[in-house]
C-alpha cells in the first residue's frame, strides 16, 4: 500500500520516536544497575589462604556457606562441596567475619567537605537521604557488613527508611543498628546561631519525667534499636563541654529504654560527664576523650565499653589545619592519647567504630590502621573488636565469627591482617547473607 506524503512523514516520525524510547529503556535499564551489583550463592565452598574466625587465624582452613548461613568451617580437606554448590578459590586471600563499624552517621559527609551546621541547616532531607544511599554501598564493599549508626544528625528518622530500604534489597548496605535522632538536654546541643533565632536541631531535645520518657519511646516507636544520648556537650555558643543531664534523668533514659528491651550508648567527653552515664548503666561511652583513670576504672567495674573514635578527632583536627608530622600535636590529639593509655591501663573493653561521616564512608579502616599505628594495639587486638568484640557488645549473638549456624557475613582480604591491619584495606569478597557483592 503506498501512503501519502503526509502519511509517510507521520509514520517516519512515529519510527524515530519508537527507536528513541527503545533505546532511552536499554539507557535506563543499563543505569539502574548497581555499580557491584549481588550474585546470588547457594551453596558454596570458599577456600582462601586461612581463615580468622573471630579469634585466631586458620591456616588451610575452608568455609562452607548453605543459603544465609554458615554451615561448616574447619580444614579444607575435611569439607566437601554440595552437588551443585559452587566452589570459590581465594589463593592468597584471608577470610574473615564482616567487619562491624560501631559509630557511624550515614546522613553526614566530611566536614571538610561542608560543616556540620551547613548539612544539618542547609541540606534538604531528600539530598541527604540520596548520599546516604551511596554511603551505604561503599561502607558495604570496604567490608563492613554490619553498622551501628548513632543518630541522623537532624534528619529525623530518615535512618529508619534506609534500613528498611537496605533489609528490603532495594539498595545495597550493611545490616544497620539505627538510634534514630538521639537525645539532648534542652539548649545543650546544635547548630547554635544567634541567640534571637530559634532553629532546628540536630538531635531531639527532652527534659524532666514526663519529657523523657515520651520522647525515649517515641524514638523506639520510630524504629530505634539503640538509644543515643548526649551525657556532656558544649553549653553556650562558645563554650567548653560540660554535663547535660542529671544522673537521675540519665538513670531514666536507661529504664525506660531496657523496659522496651533496648541499650543506651553515650556520647560523653568530661570525666563527670562520662560518670553519670556509667553508673545510669549505658552500654557504651562514645569517644571519652578527657577520661581519667578513676573512671575508666569504674567503666571496667560496671562493664561499660569505650568506643574511642580517634579517626575523627584525628580527621578534625586536619580540618583545622594539623600538618600531622609536622606541626605540634594538638591539644585534643594529646587528650585523647592520655585518655586512651588510661583506658588500656584500666582494662576497659573497646569496642570499634571510628565516627565515620566525619571522614569519609568507606574508609572505616582508617580507625584501625590508627588505632595500631598510634595507640600502640596490636592488629589482633583490632581485628577482635571490629569482629567477635563488636558482635558480643552490640549482643549480634548470629554474626562476627565463623562458624555452623551464623550469618553467612564474610570478607576475603589479599594478605593477612593479623600481622599487617592494612591489609583490610585489599578487600577482593564480600558476602553478606551468602549473597555475593564483591568477588575476585
Amino acid at each position: 500500500m503506498l501512503l501519502s506524503t503526509p502519511c509517510r512523514r507521520r509514520y517516519a516520525g512515529l519510527v524515530r520516536v519508537w527507536c528513541l524510547a527503545l533505546l532511552l529503556g536499554w539507557s535506563l535499564r543499563g543505569a539502574a544497575q548497581p555499580a557491584h551489583a549481588p550474585v546470588v550463592s547457594g551453596a558454596t565452598l570458599l577456600r582462601p589462604a586461612a581463615v580468622f574466625d573471630g579469634q585466631d587465624l586458620h591456616p588451610g582452613w575452608a568455609v562452607l556457606v548453605e543459603n544465609d548461613k554458615i554451615s561448616a568451617a574447619g580444614p579444607a580437606a575435611q569439607l566437601a562441596l554440595p552437588a551443585g554448590g559452587r566452589l570459590l578459590e581465594l589463593p592468597g586471600l584471608t577470610l574473615l567475619p564482616g567487619l562491624i563499624e560501631g559509630h557511624s552517621h550515614l546522613l553526614l559527609h566530611p566536614y571538610n567537605e561542608k560543616l556540620w551546621n551547613d548539612q544539618v541547616l542547609l541540606e534538604s532531607q531528600a539530598l541527604r537521604v540520596a548520599r546516604a544511599t551511596v554511603h551505604a554501598q561503599r561502607t558495604l564493599l570496604a567490608g563492613f557488613t554490619t553498622a551501628r549508626d548513632l543518630g541522623t544528625e537532624g534528619a529525623s528518622y530518615a535512618d529508619v527508611g534506609l534500613k528498611q530500604a537496605i533489609d528490603e534489597g532495594i539498595i545495597s548496605g550493611p545490616r544497620l543498628l539505627v538510634a534514630t535522632r538521639a537525645l539532648v538536654a534542652t539548649g545543650s546541643y546544635g547548630p547554635k546561631l544567634s541567640v534571637d533565632e530559634n532553629v532546628p536541631q540536630g538531635a531531639q531535645e527532652a527534659d524532666g519525667v514526663d519529657g523523657i520518657i515520651r520522647a525515649v519511646r517515641e524514638q523506639i516507636g520510630k524504629g530505634a534499636d539503640v538509644i543515643k544520648v548526649y551525657a556532656d556537650y558544649r553549653w553556650g555558643i562558645d563554650g567548653t563541654a560540660q554535663p547535660t543531664f542529671s544522673q537521675e534523668e540519665l538513670t531514666l533514659i536507661v529504664q525506660t529504654a531496657r523496659s522496651a528491651g533496648r541499650g543506651v550508648v553515650a556520647h560523653a567527653v568530661t570525666p563527670e560527664g562520662m560518670r553519670r552515664a556509667i553508673l545510669a548503666g549505658v552500654e557504651t561511652i562514645e569517644h571519652g576523650d578527657n577520661g581519667t583513670l578513676e573512671v575508666f576504672k569504674l567503666m571496667k567495674q560496671r562493664g561499660v565499653a569505650l568506643c574511642p573514635t580517634v579517626a575523627a578527632t584525628d580527621a578534625v583536627a586536619q580540618y583545622k589545619g594539623w600538618h600531622k608530622g609536622q606541626d605540634p600535636v594538638p591539644l585534643r590529639i594529646q587528650q585523647k592519647h592520655a585518655s586512651m593509655e588510661a583506658a588500656l591501663k584500666a582494662g576497659v573493653t573497646l569496642a570499634f567504630g571510628g565516627d565515620v561521616g566525619v571522614f569519609a564512608h568507606g574508609d572505616n579502616a582508617r580507625e584501625m590502621e590508627q588505632l595500631v599505628r598510634d595507640y600502640g594495639l596490636t592488629p589482633l587486638q583490632v581485628l577482635h573488636q571490629a569482629t567477635s568484640g563488636n558482635a558480643r557488645i552490640f549482643h549480634l549473638a548470629d554474626r562476627g565469627s565463623i562458624r555452623p549456624g551464623l550469618l553467612a557475613d564474610l570478607v576475603a582480604v589479599a594478605g593477612d591482617p593479623t600481622q599487617d591491619v592494612a591489609a583490610v584495606r585489599q578487600i577482593r569478597l564480600v558476602m553478606k547473607g551468602g549473597v555475593l557483592y564483591r568477588q575476585p
